[in-house]
């Protein structure tokens, strides 16, 4: 199935996934699904990730807690294809009051929130999760 938006190809796929309690799931590749998911990994919000650049898939493997709770409450696309959202290094959200995190597409590469504050970068707010 093709679609026009990877970034939201990737976070309806996770939504679907913790939805079924379903321990991975593929998806086509990307670069960009790639840099997502380093800094979901780097968070602890998925396990882990493969990718396999023979067949164009990525697996991805969701995180639980011992009762079998997603550890990922909450996924939004903030940037949409019709309506890029820009924002400023003094204009990014503080998502659940830290509990959460906002990836960014920077000049510096994609990256969280608090690390774009950091080195006062801005671009575009790509989505949150919490």
């Amino acid at each position: 199935m093709a679609f026009n938006d990877p970034i939201a190809e990737l976070l309806t796929k996770i939504r679907n996934a913790k939805g079924a309690q379903h321990r991975y799931v593929d998806m086509s590749y990307s670069k960009m699904k790639v840099w997502i998911l380093e800094v979901l990994k780097s968070h602890g919000f998925v396990e882990n990730f493969l990718v396999n650049k023979e067949n164009y898939k990525i697996r991805v493997f969701l995180r639980y807690t011992r009762g079998r709770e997603s550890v990922i409450h909450g996924l939004t696309r903030v940037s949409k294809c019709g309506l890029r959202r820009y924002i400023g290094h003094d204009r990014i959200p503080n998502v659940f009051n830290g509990m959460g995190i906002a990836i960014m597409s920077t000049p510096k590469g994609v990256m969280d929130g608090e690390t774009a504050k950091n080195l006062k970068v801005g671009g575009e707010l790509l989505c949150t999760v919490w």
